[in-house]
């Protein structure tokens, strides 16, 4: 067998696979006394079947097998030793003289080769990172949040902006009288702090146990038909019918307590001993949403790091007609006549591709699996802490993290966020970035000139 390579240009080759009949021979032998000895055939036993009735039968099906392995395992052999980046697949090119009663054979594929590139990432490389500044106003919101989560529901004496009232629902007829036959919800709840209607909101504004307030629950929602259902306990296919008044007797008031400063509340909200008294508080609260305000700077820097890069190694050149042929060999609905069309759409994303991986080439970016469930252990402890829980125990994290990492699809996810978070990072360190320090409402002007 012989294997060779010709470089047409920068991006195109064409590799030449030559098999002649010692190369392939033994194995057909191989594969033709298997069939004989394993598949039975009518009137003989397995293995006395003559080796020419076999042939007969089998000989081209075996032939033709054994070429094709052996022809994929010499060209993923050769590529894999010879460390050539191949875009797409070699697409075979069609042999006018073939035929399976050739003893000699020689198979031709075109290659389309990534393209090098010169990535130009280096301290002369300019790329602006904008930090968001924490405002007081993000701090008392952040509080507020921090101490009604935490906070401790009571009786209260009146219906205050965050109370819950209970008590007794009651539909009204035209004149305002219970409506005979009507709806009754001995033990109804409402939250006035989310009615979708101010007017309906003020209705309830110091209202106290035993006084009875008119109002209507359709108008209290806009009428959505789920939240209707809800409150007045009916099925959804019924709220059409009663988008009229109604009675709530007051019976009880619940009001949130926001949590006051202590060890108690500062535990619950940072984790046990992170925070020990007011200052700390306040402290941890603006490094929190700091952090989140990282998330945002971050997502940022990879638009205007990509803008960059992209500007900076300009057009490359990428084996257009290999990988059209690629693509229509994968997808039987692209065709001549729309595959320029696909390809152009295609394109942009397989030379960024290209791009990012040259830059963590340069950078020696690698994921390991460690990497890989530190940040499953990031994702489980995220998705805790939306439901309250901080200073989850490690065992607890470890367990979930390994959970997410045993499926394969949550797997490659992981692998490609963590790929792509080293990378960035990675071109933070390497490249001078312009530092500037913006407002949120500065920051959100960048998105909104790109739109």
């Amino acid at each position: 067998m012989n294997v060779t390579m010709n470089k047409l240009d920068a991006v195109n080759a064409t590799i030449t696979i030559s098999l002649e009949e010692k190369d392939y021979q033994d194995k057909i032998k191989k594969m033709l006394r298997d069939i004989n000895n394993n598949r039975p055939e009518p009137g003989f036993r397995p293995g006395k079947v003559p080796a020419a009735l076999i042939q007969k039968k089998y000989g081209k099906a075996v032939k033709s097998d054994v070429l094709n392995k052996e022809v994929a395992d010499a060209l993923y052999n050769y590529i894999q030793e010879n460390n050539i980046q191949v875009l797409g697949q070699p697409v075979p090119v069609p042999a006018a003289d073939f035929s399976l009663d050739n003893k000699d054979f020689t198979f031709e594929f075109k290659v389309g080769v990534a393209p090098e590139i010169d990535t130009h990432v280096n301290k002369e490389m300019h790329i602006p990172y904008y930090t968001i500044e924490v405002s007081e106003e993000m701090i008392q919101r952040q509080d507020e949040m921090l101490r009604r989560r935490y906070g401790k529901q009571e009786p209260g004496e009146e219906v205050e902006p965050n109370a819950l009232v209970k008590g007794v629902i009651t539909e009204l007829d035209a004149e305002g009288k219970p409506l005979e036959g009507g709806i009754v919800v001995e033990n109804g709840i409402l939250s006035p702090e989310y009615f979708k209607s101010e007017e309906q909101k003020a209705l309830f504004a110091g209202k106290k146990v035993g006084d009875v307030v008119v109002f209507n629950p359709a108008a209290t929602c806009d009428g959505n038909e789920t939240e209707l259902s809800s409150m007045l306990n009916i099925d959804k296919e019924q709220t059409a019918n009663h988008h009229g008044d109604f009675t709530m007797d007051i019976k009880e008031i619940i009001v949130l307590k926001p949590a006051e400063d202590g060890a108690e509340f500062f535990d619950a909200a940072f984790g046990k001993d992170n925070v020990h008294d007011a200052e700390e508080y306040k402290t941890a609260i603006k490094n929190l949403i700091a952090s989140q305000l990282e998330n945002d700077s971050n997502f940022r820097f990879t638009i205007d790091g990509k803008e960059t890069l992209l500007k900076a190694v300009g057009e490359i050149e990428l084996p257009d007609a290999v990988l059209k042929d690629y693509l229509k060999m994968q997808n039987e609905n692209l065709t001549d006549e729309n595959i320029d069309e696909e390809y152009t759409r295609m394109r942009p994303d397989l030379v960024w591709q290209l791009i990012r991986e040259a830059v963590a080439r340069q950078l020696e970016v690698k994921a390991t699996a460690e990497d890989m469930k530190t940040f499953a252990r990031q994702i489980a402890a995220s998705r805790f802490a939306q439901y309250g829980m901080a200073g989850v125990p490690e065992n607890i994290l470890d367990k979930y993290a390994e959970e997410m990492l045993a499926n394969e699809q949550t797997r490659r996810q992981i692998a490609d966020q963590v790929f792509d978070s080293m990378m960035w990072g990675a071109l933070k360190e390497a490249v001078t970035t312009d530092d500037k320090t913006v407002t949120v409402e500065q920051f959100n002007e960048l998105f909104k000139t790109e739109e």
